[in-house]
Parts: C-alpha cells; structure tokens; sequence
C-alpha cells in the first residue's frame, strides 16, 4: 500500500469547493477557521481535494500546501484580502470597449470574427498572477509524500458537451464515466485552472488538448462525484450561496426583470442549483441506504454506502453585501454594469458579485465566512474525527477579527 493510500483510511474527508467567482473568497475564510480549529498535530485534514472555477483555484492552493496546510491558507488570505479587479481582468476602458465591440460583432454583423477568440473581458492577468503564485509540482509531491490522495478540477466541453473532471492523484484512482461526466487522469496545470474559471461569455474559453473547455460549473450534474470517485466516504462543501434555502428574496417584483436580473439567473442555476440539487439527491440516497440492513446490502451486490456531508454556506446575503461595495469597482466595469441594473442592490447585484475582486468585497466575505465556521465549531471537528472535548481552553467564541 502506498503512502497517498495510507492517507485516506477511512474516515477519509473530501473537500467540495464550489465556483462562483469573487464570491469564492468565502471559502477561504471557512477554511482559515478550520485551520484554527485543528489541532497541530493535524496537518492536512482533507486527503481528497476537489474545486471549480473560482475554487478550482483555492483547491490548488490547498493541494500544492497539502503538506503545510496552515501556511497555503495564510497564503491564499494574503492573496484574497489584497484582490484588485484588474489581477483578474483587464479594466482599461480602451481594451473593455474593444473586446466588447469585437463581441457584439461576432454576435450580429454576419459572423464577422466569429471564429475568433472573443470574450467580454481578457483575464490574462488572471494567469499572469496564477502562474507566480503556484508551484503545480508540489501537487505530486504531495501525492507522493502520503500528504494528499487526489486533487480534480472540473471543466465543461464545449465541444463534447461533458463534464470532465481533470484529476492527479494516487495509482489506485481510475477514470470514470457516466452519463455526460467523466473523471480523466492528468498532470494538472495552468491550463485547467483557466478552463474551469472561464466564465462563460465573460472569460475566454482554453483549449486542452483537441477541445476547448470553460467554466466547469456548466452542466455539471454531480459536483459531489468527483470526491466519491476518488475515495472520500465523507464530504464537506463550501457553498458560496447567501439563499441557499431556495426560498423567495422578499416581495415579488411587479416590473420587467432587468437584463442584470436575468443575467444573474443564469449564473446561479450554473453555480449554485446543481450544488444544491447533488446534496438533496445524496441525503435521499443516505435515507434509503440506511433503510437496508448490511447485511441485505451484501447479499444484493448494493455497493452504495452512505456519505457523511457537512454543508457550510454564507448566513447572510452576498448580493446584499455586494451591493455596499459597488463603488469599489473600476469606473470602466461599472459604467457597463450600472445600465444592466447590476450595481443594485437586489437580485440585479448577484452579477456583480461574482466580478467584485475588490479588497473590501474580498475582506468582508473572508470575515463571513471565519465567523460561521467558528460558530459550528464542534460539527466541524466532529466531521473531522476530533473530539471536541479534547481541546482544553476553547471558550467557543469566535475570535476577534483580524482585519
């Protein structure tokens, strides 16, 4: 038996993080509580790692730290708490304009650069800063060293139509296949990351191989099957949606839905609702699995078993916070956004939160998020097989915020 299947004797806990662009700064204050939270003679509390889109990204920086666990995230606070838009995406009103005109070109006049690389917005500085800050190598060191069992990074095909997830990990993971999704064995680099943050229509779609890829949040049916595929017997997510009850935000509107309205529709149903629709559909498999004796299990050649899953999302509204932090876009992305209704606050925000990569906007999720993982302190560290009554000294209360 190798070192990175040593790692994951069960229990052995997965790491779900989800896309959802500047709101993915969320993920890494829950995980800066976590770190807090463990005791140091844990190192790397999740074997299995997997991430789209925007936390594709966090889930890298965790893999390639899997063996310093506390430093990446440190790392990954340093980086987030500092965030400029113009570190993910070319703000400059000359190159919006342009690539917004070769845009609508390509969409009307006739096909005119059509099949040209056309996008809303250039985010090479996106992988300008990617490539400074990760060492992809550490990633099989760290399978090597027993530190990390998997990492995957789901993309959606734009010519396959499929959602393949990308994955690096110990000999003892296979492939896999089902209905319009796969796992494909890889070395993982700069390129996947890009394809999987590749926002549809705003960021450029990246080509691997013979076909193009973009955000892998589009069309993924089961962001949870990465992480069972790959060994994990328990899961925990971190969402990025501040409603994740699915129930209505206030009164129902009696106008139009603005373009921004829509627009963010759109968005959620590819970032959130497949989340959101994988859990329920895991919890109804636990329910009728434990309905069935092992035994009867057995006999039957029924090799579900069930999954332990602890969910962590925002207790407040992003939108709503997005919102207060308008003004801290660049004038150029701002200017575009105010006319879809975008810089409001209401459901017209949720677009703008997930381009919002402004320190402010930034910070105040990280906070967010710190803060609701201490608050469920004891389920956290129960997840992890830790007994909370270990810990001497923990008065329960959230720690004083570092900003």
């Amino acid at each position: 038996m190798s070192k990175s299947d040593e790692v994951c004797q069960s229990p052995c806990a997965g790491l779900i993080l989800s896309g959802g662009g500047a709101r993915a700064a969320y993920q890494v204050g829950v995980l800066k509580a976590v770190a807090e939270l463990l005791p140091p003679e844990i190192h790397n509390p999740f074997p299995i790692i997997c991430g789209t889109s925007a936390g594709a990204i966090n889930a890298t920086v965790v893999a390639t730290h899997a063996s310093r666990f506390r430093e990446g995230i440190k790392a990954m606070e340093s980086v987030w708490g500092n965030f400029t838009a113009d570190q993910v995406y070319r703000t400059e009103g000359r190159r919006v304009v342009g690539r917004l005109s070769r845009w609508m070109a390509a969409l009307f006049l006739g096909g005119v650069g059509a099949h040209r690389p056309v996008s809303l917005l250039d985010n090479s500085p996106l992988a300008e800063l990617l490539s400074r800050l990760l060492r992809f190598p550490y990633i099989e060191e760290a399978i090597q060293a027993g530190d990390l069992r998997a990492l995957s990074i789901t993309c959606s095909g734009y010519t396959s139509g499929e959602s393949v997830s990308f994955f690096q990990g110990a000999e003892g993971i296979r492939d896999w296949g089902r209905a319009r999704r796969k796992g494909r064995r890889t070395r993982l680099g700069l390129q996947h990351l890009l394809a999987s943050s590749a926002i549809p229509v705003v960021f450029p779609a990246v080509r691997i191989g013979d076909a193009f890829y973009g955000d892998g949040s589009v069309r993924q049916l089961a962001p949870i099957s990465p992480a069972l595929h790959m060994g994990a017997d328990r899961v925990l997510v971190i969402g990025v949606s501040g409603n994740l009850s699915g129930g209505p935000r206030g009164e129902p509107p009696k106008r139009y839905p603005s373009v921004a309205e829509i627009l963010g529709h759109m968005l959620d149903s590819a970032f959130i609702d497949m989340l959101e629709g994988d859990l329920e559909r895991l919890e109804r498999i636990n329910q009728t699995i434990r309905g069935i004796p092992e035994k009867v299990r057995k006999k039957a050649g029924i090799r579900l078993r069930p999954i332990q899953t602890l969910l962590i999302s925002p207790s407040q509204d992003l939108d709503a916070i997005a919102a207060r932090h308008a003004n801290e876009l660049p004038r150029t992305i701002r200017f575009f956004l105010r006319g879809s209704g975008a810089t409001q606050e209401g459901a017209g925000a949720t677009v703008m939160s997930y381009l919002l990569f402004q320190a402010g906007f930034c910070r105040e999720l990280i906070q967010l998020g710190y803060r609701d993982a201490w608050r469920r302190e004891s389920e956290i560290l129960r997840f992890l097989g830790v007994d909370p009554t270990r810990l001497h000294g923990r008065s329960g209360a959230v720690p004083a915020d570092v900003w």
